[in-house]
């Protein structure tokens, strides 16, 4: 009899654990952090681009020297700012980081504009083929930023459904992950102006 009360025991404490997450949950951070990674990747290749972008410029406007410091001054400022994996938790340094790279799109943007005022940048090839895969390159960071925001998204869910809170406060102690933000100003649409006056 006590052979048997010690096997259903055991089967049962298999089977709690089976559906406690304590797997699952590990799988999701672990998406987390394949998923930051991936933003990471494409954020070091806009930052890889910018020198040659910046260089073919250069021969064509020296004369925009400010906004040609401007770019890299923030690109070294947003190739210092680091994030490791375990900082996904720490809001302020992902603020730190999304502040960086915030500076870095307003001086490309700003970088644009300069362009529009030059034909002669905008018929370079080079410049061309540079902007092409910049454009794709932005276009990356946008939906490796989505897809960080997912996985986080499912993994602070995660870990506080029942069972799972149950398993990670006494086992995991695992932390809720930091959305990636919007830049600040994001949500206010851009002027445009096409040289009518007001």
């Amino acid at each position: 009899m006590k052979r048997i009360v010690l096997t259903i025991f055991t089967l049962l404490a298999v089977l709690s654990l089976a559906g406690c997450g304590y797997n699952s949950m590990q799988q999701q951070e672990e998406e987390v952090f394949a998923a930051w990674g991936n933003l990471e990747a494409a954020l070091q290749r806009r930052a890889d681009l910018i020198p040659n972008l910046v260089e073919t410029v250069k021969a064509a406007a020296a004369h925009e020297k400010d906004t040609l410091q401007a770019v890299v001054e923030a690109r070294a400022k947003a190739t210092q700012t680091k994030i490791s994996p375990d900082m996904l938790g720490d809001q302020q340094a992902l603020a730190k980081f999304q502040a960086a790279q915030g500076e870095l799109s307003s001086a490309l943007s700003r970088l644009m504009v300069v362009v529009e005022r030059y034909p002669e940048i905008r018929a370079n090839q080079n410049f061309l083929g540079l902007q092409t895969q910049l454009e794709g390159t932005e276009n990356r960071i946008t939906v490796a930023r989505k897809r960080y925001n997912d996985a986080v998204k499912d993994f602070n869910f995660a870990i506080r459904k029942f069972p799972n809170s149950l398993t990670n406060s006494v086992l995991l102690h695992l932390e809720r992950k930091q959305f990636f933000q919007a830049d600040p100003g994001a949500q206010t649409a851009p002027k445009v102006n096409f040289g009518a006056s007001s």
